[in-house]
């Protein structure tokens, strides 16, 4: 993992964290209890803050970046899937965001929704709690029912689980001649 202070600004973590190797995080980035960041993902505080809450994953390929005055909150037990873009947004807790979705300055998504991969929310955007969100513009389709919003803890949890395997067990093998490192 690459871990970057800017300006005086550090990389900060609380509790339990997993970090991929191929992970760059920048600046004002604040991680907490159990949340994990993802192999090539991108965290750049450079500005303004960025906070991943507890039990969160920022999967793959990920980029989280902010704005001047537009900082990134990430709720608790949020996942946020592979090569999705925040940028300069909100997302409340107990959220999913699909697969290469992206998601503008501005933005705040509500607590317990679902946005679907390839989900565009441009500026300003006022996602209400409990959304299905789809499609480039996002439109809100319909509310997510008792059923989909307890779902959507799972992933999270497998997310959890996933990092605690990782923290314990992840071995980087070196070359062609068989030498190992834990990492």
């Amino acid at each position: 993992m690459s871990l970057y202070e800017l300006e005086g600004h550090q990389v900060k973590t609380e509790g339990d964290v997993w970090i991929a190797p191929t992970a760059v995080l920048i600046g004002q980035v604040l991680l907490k209890h159990n949340s994990s960041v993802w192999w090539g993902a991108v965290l750049r505080g450079d500005y303004e803050p960025i906070v991943v809450g507890e039990a969160s994953n920022i999967q793959d390929n990920c980029v989280v970046h902010m704005d001047e005055d537009y900082p990134v909150t990430i709720g608790n037990r949020v996942t946020v899937g592979h090569k999705v873009v925040l940028h300069g947004c909100t997302i409340e807790d107990n959220s999913l965001i699909g697969i290469n979705s992206v998601i503008m300055n501005g933005v705040n998504v509500g607590e317990s929704s679902l946005i679907g991969s390839n989900t565009l929310i441009t500026e300003d955007k006022q996602i209400p709690p409990r959304s299905l969100v789809l499609g480039s513009p996002g439109k809100v389709l319909r509310e997510l029912s008792d059923e989909e919003v307890a779902s959507l803890t799972e992933f999270s949890d497998r997310y959890v689980r996933n990092s605690a395997r990782y923290r314990r067990s992840h071995i980087q093998v070196s070359g062609s001649d068989g030498d190992s490192t834990s990492s």
